[in-house]
């Protein structure tokens, strides 16, 4: 993760306001600057978390539940009941959670932060001599229990998560072109009790995302992070919604939008230069097996929805933009970080906008499977273009940056 931007504007008429990130004196929006900026940025502030992050994050926890549950279906079933149908439920419960995921990666601070969710569920590629060494340990998989605590607590990241799931749901055609659910008939007990496990903890962690930023969810959902002892100690959301009060993480509404933006600039930084750039061999390590959802065939998927991600953080959910349909959870904002930025320099806005639809557009011309087309010579001025156009992404996220910064 680049360094976090911590560099704070200076506020000639609101200092003397200030004490330890307090305010301790009435400021009034119609003459005072400071006031009024404050004022537009908490509205971005607040759409921002309810209707950007939290929803995103309730999809996210409420679709983990529907993998585990079809995972704990195939465990259920067993070797001699399982059938396609029942690994095919999984592989589109797994799609489903994982858009979810992928589109809150622009917020990666806070709880997946914090409480290192993360590496927990996204960590690859896939640790599989690990994963041998474990099916084959009989003590080891004797303790496998189907709510994912003893491998959340006793395995390493290279075991846990959507990889894990994802490498026993899927498997590719011969040729490698295309995707399906795995044949029954290579499953044995021991990967049904795992899958089970490593299901539950994935849902696990994404119910603490939810519950870390909305501060309370739903019964179901709070029992289990009672069973589990995860239950968050910090209410993320409301942190940032009441920035510049006593127990905010931020000074003011300005600060906390600079994380926003950093956020977004951290998962530019990792498309561009490591989840494309790496395979294609012009990111920060030049590793062609550097390739996020390998057995799913999603990786350009992740890729795209990453930066609709930043979309979201800073214009709000896009209905009929780059194939976006009305979504059960996330919800088109009122006050948007670009709506507030146009005000103060309509240019930078058009060219923030810009460089993020272009990144968008470029990635939509990369090929699956990634795995063969990353260097392909057919392909890899096509990828280099993507990688280099997520990288303008956070070029032009600086110019926003300055403005708040100079304000």
């Amino acid at each position: 993760m680049k360094a976090m931007y911590w560099k704070m504007p200076l506020y000639a008429a609101a200092t003397v306001c200030l004490v330890a990130g307090m305010s301790s004196c009435e400021s009034n929006p119609a003459t005072d600057p400071y006031a009024r900026q404050e004022a537009e940025l908490q509205k971005v502030v607040t759409d921002y978390v309810d209707k950007t992050v939290i929803p995103t994050y309730r999809g996210l926890a409420d679709a983990s539940m529907e993998l585990y549950n079809a995972c704990l279906a195939m465990r259920e079933a067993g070797t001699a009941n399982l059938t396609t149908a029942m690994v095919q439920a999984a592989d589109d419960a797994w799609i489903k959670a994982r858009r979810y995921w992928e589109l809150s990666e622009a917020w990666l601070y806070g709880a997946a932060a914090d409480y290192n969710i993360d590496p927990h569920i996204d960590s690859w590629p896939l640790d599989q001599v690990a994963m041998e060494a474990m099916l084959a340990d009989e003590q080891q998989m004797a303790q496998m229990d189907e709510d994912g605590v003893y491998v959340s607590n006793h395995l390493g990241y290279g075991l846990l998560g959507f990889h894990a799931v994802e490498y026993m749901i899927f498997e590719t055609t011969a040729d490698g072109s295309q995707t399906q659910p795995r044949s029954v008939d290579k499953y044995t007990t021991q990967e049904l009790n795992y899958l089970a496990a490593v299901a539950g903890d994935l849902r696990n962690q994404c119910i603490r995302l939810e519950a870390a930023w909305a501060g309370s969810v739903s019964d179901a959902k709070q029992q289990i992070l009672v069973d589990t002892e995860l239950e968050p100690t910090m209410n993320y959301g409301e942190s940032m919604k009441t920035a510049g009060q006593g127990g905010s993480l931020y000074r003011n509404y300005n600060e906390a939008v600079q994380e926003l933006i950093v956020g977004a600039q951290d998962i530019a930084d990792e498309v561009g230069g490591l989840k494309i750039g790496n395979p294609v061999g012009v990111g920060e390590e030049d590793d062609p097996n550097y390739i996020e959802s390998p057995y799913a065939l999603n990786s350009i998927v992740d890729f795209k929805d990453n930066i609709i991600s930043i979309q979201n953080a800073y214009e709000g959910y896009q209905i009929g933009a780059n194939g976006n349909e009305a979504d059960a959870y996330i919800q088109p904002v009122e006050h948007s970080l670009s709506a507030y930025v146009s005000t103060l320099d309509p240019a930078v806005d058009a060219s923030v906008k810009a460089a993020i639809q272009d990144a968008i557009d470029k990635i939509e011309l990369m090929q699956e499977p990634f795995v063969s087309t990353a260097r392909d010579p057919q392909f890899i001025d096509i990828n280099k273009a993507a990688a280099e156009a997520c990288n303008a992404v956070t070029d032009e996220l600086n110019k926003v940056m300055e403005l708040l910064t100079n304000l």
